[in-house]
């Protein structure tokens, strides 16, 4: 047998056939997204100003309110790793490359919290699951209440 062959056997084939897998990754975006959207159109009515995706602050921010010298990132449950999160499930197939890929994901998430905290800004995470539905309203107050405070939060 070949190496190939025998490595078909050991590896667990994917659900999906390589285009449509393509196809599904590719409309998975970084900017933009929906979570992101809802809490820069509320941010906005509620007369806060902001900029996008700063390149000069380390991890590109999703939010900059330089006002409040406060940022904001906005996270996939899946790929930051959220902890007891039912969105966030380790694929069955290649999972020691997805743990690796998301526990890299975390270590680089809190380089970038200590390092933007160090600087003086004001650290605030929200995660994709606290903006469904049922918990979208308290998420949202919630999160003047800590732009409008006057400590670093990581939350």
């Amino acid at each position: 047998m070949r190496l190939n062959e025998l490595m078909k056997l050991f590896v667990m084939t994917d659900v999906h056939d390589k285009k449509t897998r393509s196809f599904n990754m590719s409309q998975i975006r970084s900017t933009n997204t929906k979570p992101e959207l809802i809490v820069r159109k509320f941010l906005f009515k509620e007369g806060f100003r902001y900029r996008l995706y700063d390149k000069k602050l380390n991890g590109k921010p999703d939010i900059v309110l330089h006002k409040y010298k406060t940022v904001i990132f906005v996270h996939g449950c899946f790929w930051h790793g959220h902890e007891g999160c039912r969105y966030f499930v380790i694929p069955k197939t290649r999972t020691e490359w997805w743990k690796n890929k998301i526990e890299n994901n975390k270590i680089r998430d809190n380089i970038n919290k200590s390092k933007l905290s160090s600087d003086g800004w004001k650290v605030i995470e929200i995660y994709e699951c606290e903006l469904k539905n049922t918990r979208k309203g308290l998420t949202l107050i919630n999160l003047i209440r800590q732009i409008k405070s006057k400590s670093n939060i990581h939350s």
